[in-house]
């Protein structure tokens, strides 16, 4: 069973929900994200979500996508993101950490350092997920076959606009999680409607038997509380990288995990 199974597993006979924050690798700047991984557990995240940057981010809206140009200036790539993860888990065995990111730097990877170099590289560093957004789940089984024998899952991202037999699609190979886009449109757009959410969820879990976690649009502890209830995870990425673009270094993560306590306290109330 992989870290991320176990986890919410954990979770689950808690009666809790999962906490689950992104964050660009390498952003504000090239060498906080280890630091700032460790400030969000401290916080009360259970799953880490770290964005690869990447040029052409297409599910990303303006605050990612700036996030990601800056972490490139700074040459954070693939290698350096690996990197990254190797030093949390020097200290942090058990969280797991997703790498969300698209088709085009797993890729080029794959293409410098051989054949299969991305998920064996990415199992030793200790990453237990992967969300690439521009793989469709009928054209990857086998890359899904190929992270499962490395104990990793692949991650697939549903929207209001999932068919029926999309969502079957993908039952088919996801594992770990679902992340369900609650909003039509970009990460960081428009106002969630729980309600909406609340009447998907039921469609979702119809099909796919992995936990069910929500995001896009999830902005505060309202909200996020709002979401909990009928999610099993609650995915917070936007507004982090909002709270800490203008920060100097030293307060990156205090500002983070400060607001991931709001965020945690309001999920376990």
């Amino acid at each position: 069973m992989s870290r991320i199974a176990t986890t919410l597993d954990a979770l689950k006979a808690q009666g809790r929900k999962a906490l689950i924050p992104y964050v660009t690798a390498g952003f504000p700047f090239a060498d906080v994200t280890p630091e700032l991984m460790h400030s969000m557990v401290g916080a009360g995240a259970d799953i880490i979500e770290l964005g690869v940057p990447f040029s052409d981010p297409m599910a990303d809206g303006p605050v990612i996508q700036k996030a990601g140009e800056k972490a490139l200036a700074l040459g954070i790539g693939t290698t350096e993101v690996l990197a990254m993860v190797r030093d949390f888990r020097t200290r942090n065995a058990t969280t797991p950490v997703v790498l969300m990111g698209y088709a085009n730097p797993v890729e080029r990877y794959d293409l410098k350092h051989g054949d299969n170099a991305f998920v064996r590289n990415a199992a030793a560093a200790g990453v237990d997920g992967v969300l690439i957004v521009d793989y469709p789940p009928e054209e990857c089984e086998d890359f899904a076959a190929r992270l499962k024998t490395q104990g990793m899952d692949l991650i697939f991202l549903l929207a209001p606009t999932s068919t029926d037999e999309r969502m079957r699609q993908v039952a088919r190979v996801a594992s770990g999680y679902v992340y369900y886009v609650s909003l039509k449109g970009v990460t960081g757009a428009g106002h969630l409607d729980t309600g909406a959410v609340e009447q998907m969820l039921p469609r979702i879990r119809a099909h796919v038997q992995v936990p069910v976690g929500v995001g896009f649009g999830i902005r505060d502890a309202q909200t996020a509380q709002a979401v909990g209830r009928v999610a099993d995870a609650v995915v917070i990425g936007s507004r982090i990288i909002q709270l800490i673009e203008d920060q100097p270094r030293a307060q990156v993560a205090p500002v983070a995990a400060a607001f991931l306590r709001e965020i945690r306290t309001a999920l376990d109330a």
